[in-house]
């Protein structure tokens, strides 16, 4: 969530700066929820907010950049907005995030893929094609070795102007008047440590989603991609799953049944 908001405030300046090139329109849905004791992932959500506030009631981007945050998410609203994303965000750090099953739902409704190699991308990945899936950032390796061997966000972060405003705006209290110091400690933990690699992964991150853009402008393009993800994700049927399962693990046998 943290590196999607940053790539929106990167991407609402960017439009402000330049208001006459061919922009492509985006809805930036975020939706989640965060454990009471999770402060800083509270303070994520809340800075969504704030953007979202900032950038919906700017009449300089209004056809081109919307934010929305659906609070409590739940299995009632990933029935509404699985089938009608365009664009699944799969973004955790490389090597951080247990294989869910929400990535494999966005590709059976045609959603797009946009993610780093983590997880289930990898495998949707092998099974959708790699011209059908948008890969960015680091790979698991990547980042262990960036952690053995010193990772310097600070440099990271000065070395890409992009990044380096997006942080500071927020951290100059832009989208929060009321209380500009409600994201100081976010922003000093991604110029100290940055655990989960978002300032290394922003320039490709960032890339990524001009990608996705100028896919979108192509509207055969996108359809066929659309059309293969669902086509292809039947490898991910729970009967091929328990299946291998029974024969892999359980080393029981099984059968077919009909009905």
């Amino acid at each position: 969530q943290l590196l999607n908001i940053l790539e929106t405030i990167a991407l609402y300046d960017a439009i402000r700066a330049e208001p006459h090139r061919d922009w492509t329109p985006r809805v930036k849905l975020f939706a989640g929820k965060a454990a009471a004791s999770y402060v800083q992932a509270k303070s994520i959500i809340r800075l969504i907010n704030d953007v979202a506030r900032r950038v919906n009631n700017d009449p300089a981007v209004r056809n081109l950049l919307k934010v929305v945050f659906m609070p409590n998410f739940n299995v009632s609203l990933a029935e509404m907005i699985v089938p009608a994303a365009d664009v699944s965000e799969q973004i955790s750090t490389a090597g951080m995030e247990a294989s869910g099953t929400g990535n494999m739902k966005f590709a059976l409704n045609g959603a797009i893929t946009v993610g780093t190699l983590d997880g289930a991308n990898v495998e949707i990945k092998e099974h959708v094609g790699e011209e059908n899936i948008v890969i960015f950032g680091m790979t698991a390796s990547q980042v262990e070795e960036a952690r053995r061997s010193g990772h310097r966000p600070a440099y990271v972060i000065g070395a890409n102007p992009q990044l380096k405003r997006a942080l500071e705006s927020v951290a100059a209290g832009e989208y929060s008047p009321e209380d500009r110091n409600r994201y100081a400690g976010l922003c000093q933990s991604l110029w100290d440590t940055d655990y989960f690699m978002v300032t290394p992964d922003f320039a490709s991150y960032w890339d990524a989603q001009r990608r996705v853009d100028e896919i979108w402008r192509d509207r055969v393009r996108w359809r066929r991609m659309a059309m293969l993800n669902t086509a292809r994700m039947g490898w991910f049927s729970s009967d091929r799953t328990i299946r291998e399962y029974a024969e892999e693990i359980w080393k029981v046998p099984h059968s077919r049944t009909h009905g």
